[in-house]
């Protein structure tokens, strides 16, 4: 049996980098998971959106206690992320495929999620060098006028079939899409709004899995333990760190992971 310490310090390390950039539930915990502490993908999925969804709780209440959220575009992506959510699911639920065929499909799904989402991150950083370099004033987005609601609910949508199949996408590829969609919204902002947004979706996905019996509950216990008090102290601390190359080495680890994955290495 896995040293519980080891999945406290694992809670820990993640808890600092959602608390920090929005970005490591489960790009980082459910790969961890997998290959470091030898989970089913299904189990990892299943307690890592648990974990995400307690985790970002933590993160929310600061975040929000500082004003950093936006709660008009988490009703938006919520609206097309929660049915995303249901539909998968409840095709899982239906799926008369065999443990071990329905997870070498989550374990794909894994792989191209976490590609994707190193790219979509260094994407964000050419669209933060783009903005950077443009001298017009970056106002607060306006959601009621731009971009079109159809288009937020839409990629909520996306998100919401990626996070319940994967875990992977409520934070790195919700932030990624949060910048495209609304490019003037301020960073700090931005990162509480994807995590308030990520709650209600890893809730429902975490629970909808634990219902088919994909979680382990003492795991989760001992990742919380690590993850509470460490996403508390780093979204204090992300108004005042500079996010850029630490999202990038990130960006370049979720790559290697993904590709490992998928390479079955």
């Amino acid at each position: 049996m896995t040293d519980p310490t080891l999945y406290v310090a694992a809670g820990a390390l993640v808890g600092v980098l959602v608390g920090l950039t929005g970005v490591g539930g489960g790009s980082l915990m459910t790969p961890i998971l997998v290959l470091a502490f030898g989970q089913s993908p299904a189990v990892a999925v299943g307690t890592d959106l648990l974990f995400a969804a307690l985790t970002k709780i933590t993160a929310s209440f600061s975040f929000g206690a500082s004003r950093r959220i936006d709660w008009r575009i988490v009703r938006r992506l919520a609206l097309g992320s929660l049915p995303g959510a249901a539909g998968v699911l409840a095709t899982l639920s239906l799926s008369t495929r065999s443990a071990l065929h329905a997870d070498r499909f989550l374990l794909l799904c894994l792989g191209v999620m976490l590609v994707l989402t190193a790219a979509g991150m260094l994407l964000e950083r050419i669209v933060r060098l783009r903005l950077a370099k443009s001298a017009q004033p970056r106002p607060l987005a306006n959601p009621t006028t731009t971009p079109p609601l159809a288009l937020t609910v839409l990629v909520g949508f996306l998100i919401g079939v990626a996070v319940t199949l994967t875990s992977v996408g409520a934070g790195a590829l919700g932030t990624v899409a949060l910048l495209w969609l609304y490019p003037r919204l301020p960073t700090d902002r931005l990162v509480g709004t994807d995590i308030a947004h990520a709650v209600p979706l890893t809730l429902l996905a975490g629970l909808g899995h634990a219902s088919l019996g994909h979680i382990n509950t003492g795991m989760l216990g001992y990742l919380l333990i690590g993850s509470v008090p460490s996403v508390l102290l780093a979204s204090r601390l992300a108004i005042r760190i500079s996010q850029p190359r630490l999202r990038l080495i990130l960006a370049l680890m979720l790559a290697v992971v993904g590709t490992k994955i998928l390479l079955g290495k």
